[in-house]
């Protein structure tokens, strides 16, 4: 496992599985019990929920620089302090909120990062007026074969996204953040071939309808 401005990458090399529990993971989950917890339940599965898509997004982006078990480890406490992410009520966050945040310890207190969470919450609402969801824009970027078992820090697919939504007015989102952010949400699955669940996600991949 390697890190890329901060984003969790699953190199080639390392991509190995590691049995624990009697089950074959891909080895960056046998870090730590929260990666394992997050890899097991979360880590590929198809999601639409358009809060969630959000959250992922500002997760993924308040990682820049750090490493992504700090941001699960707090991911309760910035639910919390971020309204449950819910982008209808983050953008109408203003400065008292800002300065707020900047005193919370339970969270990456990054002033850029902050206000470019409630700025893109702006964006988001934006996003839902002009595609319907946010779920229905981001899975369009969706690469034909999900289920590739390869692992990448980007690709053509996420420095599509990145450049599209940048072009809507979003910021602190490049095609790394991106990309982790379809490897998290199921528009790829990147699981090791052999870990157990790399046919789970590409089951429920095999099954998902793309929001329209």
């Amino acid at each position: 496992m390697r890190f890329i401005m901060g984003l969790l990458v699953v190199s080639e090399d390392l991509r190995g599985t590691k049995v624990t529990d009697g089950h074959l993971r891909c080895g960056w989950s046998t870090v730590t019990p929260d990666y394992q917890a997050y890899h097991d339940a979360e880590w590929g599965y198809p999601v639409v929920d358009d809060v969630r898509l959000f959250e992922q997004l500002s997760l993924e982006m308040f990682q820049a620089g750090l490493n992504w078990r700090t941001i699960l480890t707090k991911r309760e406490h910035f639910r919390r302090a971020f309204a449950d992410f819910d982008f209808n009520v983050l953008a109408d966050f203003g400065p008292t909120d800002v300065e707020r945040l900047l005193q919370d310890t339970g969270i990456v207190r990054h002033r850029g990062k902050i206000t470019a969470v409630i700025q893109n919450a702006r964006c988001a609402q934006a996003l839902v007026a002009e595609a319907g969801s946010l779920a229905t824009f981001v899975w369009r970027f969706a690469p034909q074969c999900v289920s590739s078992g390869k692992s990448a820090n980007q690709s053509s697919e996420s420095v599509a996204l990145a450049k599209a939504l940048r072009q809507r007015g979003w910021v602190f989102i490049g095609p790394v953040v991106t990309y982790s952010f379809m490897q998290a949400m199921g528009l790829v699955n990147d699981h090791a071939p052999d870990c157990f669940a790399w046919q789970r996600v590409a089951a429920a991949q095999a099954v998902f309808k793309k929001p329209v």
